[in-house]
């Protein structure tokens, strides 16, 4: 047999393009019309010539939480909220792509504008608020993904990841209940399932983070998750970067104990410290999470403690100021078992995870 050629370098047209095209405008109008081109594509003749060109090597594959992922490198929750363009993204070369987040009822999220970058820090301030159109229309989204997954990667597919959250009108007293109503929509459509009790755009939502009102309900979402579905679903959480080291310590403890399969870490930040991006610019985009490079220390910082804490039954997913295959690399040499990426994939466009997990072979 023929041997085939070697891929081409991917091209590296998007920073032009991004300064030509998207920087000057509304932040969420762009990610609109990205993803919009990204999903475009998927219908293209193209389609499965990007697939070829973006699928990770063999040897990248790693099992995780008893899946088997084709990369450790994958999309964090926030870029497709709705589960509207996953098998679009999959061609891309995520080797695991997180939906959501999802919330148990259908919600427009806060009022725009709502979403900001800062481009000399390569970061995001967003307070979008969760806007979704709820656990009952996304659940056919992800049932028709998985499918399309399958019949297109075979047994190498991406993995499909789904985030759940609070509906915001739900008082914080009955946030379980809203918990178990999109457990229940969407746990047999997930690869696993992440509870996010840390993005601090839903008011109230961090103090779930307490060990008192996480540890039920975790418990409560994931014998739902596995009542539902006839199988064990994989369960993680997310968590901020702003919590206490003895608090970090404490959701440790109780992975453990729980027998949790994975842990997220970590969320957006409220901190503003460091920045590049003058003070009154800042001040004037608001209250909202902030992601991107300015978030690497601390995350990295976070990981190293929960590895240090967590045995390896228990996955650790490293998420927060990644850019380069480097940036992978190190987390996953401090003990990551996989790493997630968002706020970068705005400035490196839609070869990023192609390009990473080419460095990631060598």
């Amino acid at each position: 047999m023929t041997a085939l050629p070697p891929l081409p370098p991917l091209p590296r047209v998007y920073p032009a393009f991004f300064n030509a095209v998207f920087r000057g405008m509304d932040a969420e109008r762009a990610h609109h019309i990205g993803f919009s081109m990204i999903r475009a594509a998927e219908t293209s003749g193209a389609s499965a010539a990007l697939r070829r060109a973006t699928r990770p090597k063999a040897g990248l594959a790693t099992r995780v939480m008893g899946l088997d992922f084709p990369s450790p490198f994958g999309l964090a929750a926030g870029f497709d909220k709705q589960g509207l363009g996953t098998a679009a993204l999959a061609d891309l070369g995520f080797g695991h792509i997180e939906v959501g987040t999802i919330t148990g009822q259908p919600q427009p999220g806060n009022p725009a504008p709502r979403l900001y970058r800062l481009t000399e820090d390569r970061a995001l301030i967003n307070r979008m608020g969760f806007n979704n159109d709820g656990a009952a229309a996304v659940a056919p989204r992800l049932k028709a993904t998985r499918t399309l997954l399958t019949r297109r990667f075979g047994r190498r597919r991406p993995v499909l990841g789904v985030n759940i959250g609070k509906t915001k009108a739900v008082p914080l007293e009955d946030a379980t209940g809203d918990y178990l109503v999109s457990t229940a929509a969407l746990a047999r459509h997930a690869d696993y399932l992440v509870v996010n009790v840390s993005s601090p755009n839903t008011p109230g939502l961090r103090q779930l983070q307490d060990i008192e009102s996480l540890a039920p309900l975790l418990a409560a979402v994931r014998k739902e998750a596995d009542r539902t579905t006839g199988r064990h679903v994989p369960l993680a959480v997310k968590i901020a970067p702003d919590l206490a080291d003895e608090d970090i310590d404490e959701v440790a403890a109780m992975a453990v104990e729980m027998g949790l399969d994975g842990v997220i870490a970590t969320n957006t930040t409220v901190s503003r410290a460091g920045l590049s991006t003058p003070g009154a610019e800042v001040e004037a985009m608001g209250a909202g999470g902030l992601s991107g490079a300015p978030l690497k220390e601390r995350s990295l910082e976070v990981l190293t403690r929960l590895r240090g804490a967590l045995p390896d039954t228990v996955g650790l997913i490293s998420v927060g100021g990644v850019t380069t295959g480097d940036d992978v690399r190190q987390r996953l040499d401090r003990g990551a078992d996989l790493v997630q990426g968002y706020t970068a994939f705005l400035y490196e466009g839609p070869f990023w995870a192609a390009r990473i997990n080419r460095e990631l072979a060598g």
